[in-house]
C-alpha cells in the first residue's frame, strides 16, 4: 500500500534517491529545505514521519501510523505526545564508525598529537632524547578500557581495542545473562563498580543513554577518582558529565584529559554552543561536532533499515528496532 512518507531530517534527505528506488511505490516528500510552519503542515499530513527530532507542537498534531527516528537516541523527539496507536521505530548502524573515533582520540592523547604538533609550529623539537621531561607514550598493551555501558557501541570498541592488547573493565545498567568471551576483558559488573573502574582505567569511554538516572552520573567525585593522567571519552550525551566539574578537573589536572564528540547546548546553525568555546581553549581536550558516527557508510544503512521498515509497515509486516 503506497504511503505519504515525510521525511524532515536534512541529512538522511541527502539519500533522496536511495529512499526513493527502495521505497518506489511511497510518496515521498523531503520537507527540511521548508519553513517550520510548511514542515508542520507536512507533519499533520503524514502517513509516515521520518525525523531525528520532534517537538511536543508537531507531535500533538501528527497523526502518522509510523514515526521512524533516523538515529538511536529519543531524547529530542516528544514521543510522549504522539498518539498511542503510533508505531515508533529508530535505526543505529554507528557502531563501527564511532569506535574507530574512540581509537583516533585514545592515539591523539597517547601521543599527544596536538601538543608535539603546536610545539613544532613554534619551531621547538622536544622528545625524549632532546628534554627529559617529555613523556613516553602508551601503547594499547599498555592500558585498560573502562567501559560506562557496554551496548552495540561498547562491544565494537571493545573488539577494536581488544585486537591491539588493551585491557577492558566495564560497568553497565542492566547485566546480560551470559557475555561472549573476551580474554582481554577482566571484568563486567553493575554500576555499583563504577569507582573501581574509574580508579584502574587508563580510558574512560562514555556509552550511556540519557536518562533521569545518568544525567550527572559523571561529576566532581567520580572525576577525582579517575586517574591524573586518564582520558574521559564522551560519545553519548552531553549531560551525563556535569560541565563545570569536568572543566575544573581540566583545568587544574585532575585528569589527563578529554575528547567530547557530544555537548550541553545546541548549535545554532553553523554557530558552536559556547560550551564548545570553553573546553576547546583548553589544550587537553579534543573537540569534535557530535560528528563520530557520520560515516557515509552509517547513513545508507541507516536509510535502508528505515525504507525496509516503511515497506513492512505498509504490509503490515512486523518491524525492526521499535521503541516501547
Amino acid at each position: 500500500m503506497p504511503l505519504r512518507v515525510v521525511v524532515t531530517d536534512p541529512i538522511v534527505s541527502r539519500f533522496a534517491s536511495l529512499f526513493k528506488n527502495l521505497g518506489h511505490e511511497h510518496d515521498w516528500q523531503f520537507v527540511a529545505h521548508l519553513s517550520s510552519a510548511e514542515q508542520s503542515q507536512a507533519i499533520f499530513e503524514a502517513e509516515v514521519l521520518v525525523c531525528a527530532k520532534l517537538s511536543a507542537e508537531d507531535a500533538k498534531i501528527c497523526s502518522a501510523g509510523l514515526v521512524h527516528v533516523t538515529g538511536s537516541g529519543t531524547d529530542r523527539l516528544a514521543l510522549a505526545q504522539l498518539p498511542g496507536s503510533t508505531a515508533i521505530a529508530r535505526t543505529a548502524h554507528h557502531e563501527r564508525s564511532i569506535a574507530e573515533h574512540i581509537l583516533m582520540v585514545i592515539m591523539a592523547h597517547q601521543r599527544r598529537l596536538f601538543k608535539v604538533t603546536e610545539e613544532l609550529r613554534d619551531g621547538l623539537w622536544r622528545t625524549v632524547s632532546t628534554d627529559s621531561a617529555v613523556p613516553m607514550h602508551h601503547t594499547f598493551a599498555d592500558l585498560t578500557i573502562g567501559f560506562i555501558g557496554l551496548g552495540a557501541i561498547g562491544e565494537q570498541t571493545l573488539e577494536f581495542t581488544s585486537a591491539l592488547g588493551a585491557n577492558a573493565v566495564a560497568v553497565r545498567r542492566t547485566m546480560p545473562t551470559c557475555n561472549p568471551p573476551n580474554p582481554r576483558m577482566t571484568w563486567v559488573r553493575d554500576m555499583n563498580s563504577l569507582p573501581e573502574l574509574l580508579e584502574v582505567s587508563d580510558v574512560v569511554v562514555l556509552g550511556l543513554p540519557l536518562t533521569n538516572e545518568t544525567r550527572g552520573l559523571i561529576g566532581s567525585k567520580e572525576l577525582t577518582q579517575m586517574r591524573n593522567d586518564a582520558l574521559l571519552i564522551n560519545v553519548s550525551r552531553g549531560a551525563i558529565v556535569d560541565r563545570e566539574a569536568l572543566h575544573l578537573a581540566l583545568s587544574n589536572g585532575t585528569i589527563g584529559g578529554a575528547a567530547l564528540d557530544v555537548w550541553w547546548d545546541a548549535p545554532q546553525g553553523t554557530q558552536a554552543p559556547t560550551d564548545v568555546q570553553d573546553f576547546a581553549s583548553l589544550p587537553n581536550v579534543i573537540c569534535t561536532p557530535h560528528y563520530s558516527g557520520h560515516a557515509a557508510q552509517t547513513f545508507e544503512m541507516r536509510v535502508r533499515e528505515i525504507t525496509n521498515n516503511i515497506n513492512s509497515f505498509a504490509d503490515q509486516r512486523p518491524l525492526s528496532n521499535t521503541v516501547g
